[in-house]
């Protein structure tokens, strides 16, 4: 097997643990920080902005919800006389109306049925009308930060090939664009990590792997990125028992420009030796359309078949 040069990437070159994952499939680093505070450790706004859209969501619904039992319980707490205009009778109906009564403050609705008399209860509603115009301009903030931030909507094959490419072979992988608007000035790095054995330790080295085509004009529709195995390539004496044995994967970096955000945006991706498939070529996930158009079978992007090599 040809020696590769070793190259540091930031993931630094110890190996903690056997078949290590350096990076996870939606492209963050998998490296857990420890050392700090609480306090220090803890990044709100980030893990607000970068959460999924339904944590979020459930998120802001949970705390608009606590918020409004923890009042309704306040009100309860000095005294349903201190509102006036309430109609139940029992605990149950008054806890209810004391909850909705938080709510119409919370939102400073204030439909007028039910008002706080008295210089206590008028206090916990002046309270909670403060805390909702803070609560709702930060969400307005968040969501505003959560929809302007650039992030590249970049689809993967689930599979990297080591597929015939010209009188060889090649290891290549397909994306594509998810969003409707355009993705231009594509560039993309590969780099494959591996474990050696250097003075009796396992050591992980890096190795760029030269890509046919490296940069395009625009991403429209599919692009297969392919890295040719030939006596120039660190691969050229690699079986798949290679990929394996090495505890090797193959990262990806690809940078672009986003028209809808006017921005250069950035996606990761990695494959493990488990995740390459030896002998298969892609199949087509690029249809004609109507009136002269082009289809692009998102959902078909990893599909392949196997050939001999």
């Amino acid at each position: 097997m040809k020696a590769l040069e070793s190259k540091e990437l930031g993931f630094g070159n110890r190996v903690t643990e056997p078949n290590q994952r350096l990076m996870n499939r939606d492209g963050t680093s998998n490296v857990r920080r420890k050392g700090l505070s609480i306090l220090e450790s803890i990044s709100f706004y980030h893990s607000l902005i970068t959460m999924s859209w339904a944590r979020f969501n459930l998120l802001v619904l949970s705390a608009y919800l606590g918020v409004n039992v923890l009042f309704a319980f306040a009100y309860m707490i000095i005294g349903t006389e201190q509102l006036s205009g309430m109609i139940g009778n029992s605990t149950a109906d008054r806890f209810w109306e004391a909850f909705f009564f938080s709510a119409q403050t919370l939102t400073t609705v204030g439909y007028g049925r039910v008002n706080p008399v008295g210089h206590l209860g008028s206090s916990v509603a002046a309270i909670e009308s403060m805390m909702g115009l803070l609560g709702f301009a930060l969400a307005t903030g968040l969501l505003y930060g959560r929809f302007s931030r650039p992030v590249a909507k970049i689809l993967f094959s689930q599979n990297a090939l080591i597929a015939p490419y010209r009188d060889g072979t090649a290891l290549m992988f397909r994306i594509a664009n998810k969003k409707k608007g355009e993705f231009a000035e594509p560039e993309a790095t590969v780099t494959i990590a591996y474990v050696i054995e250097e003075n009796g330790k396992q050591v992980r080295k890096f190795n760029n792997l030269n890509l046919e085509i490296s940069h395009i004009n625009i991403l429209t529709a599919t692009w297969t990125i392919v890295h040719p195995i030939d006596e120039n390539s660190p691969l050229i004496e690699w079986s798949l028992d290679d990929f394996a044995g090495n505890q090797s994967e193959v990262l990806v970096f690809l940078k672009g420009y986003d028209e809808t955000f006017a921005q250069t945006v950035h996606s990761r991706f990695s494959y493990r030796h488990h995740e390459i498939i030896y002998g298969a070529k892609f199949n087509s996930a690029v249809d004609p359309g109507p009136d002269g158009s082009t289809i692009v079978a998102l959902d078909h992007i990893n599909d392949y078949e196997k050939v001999a090599l």
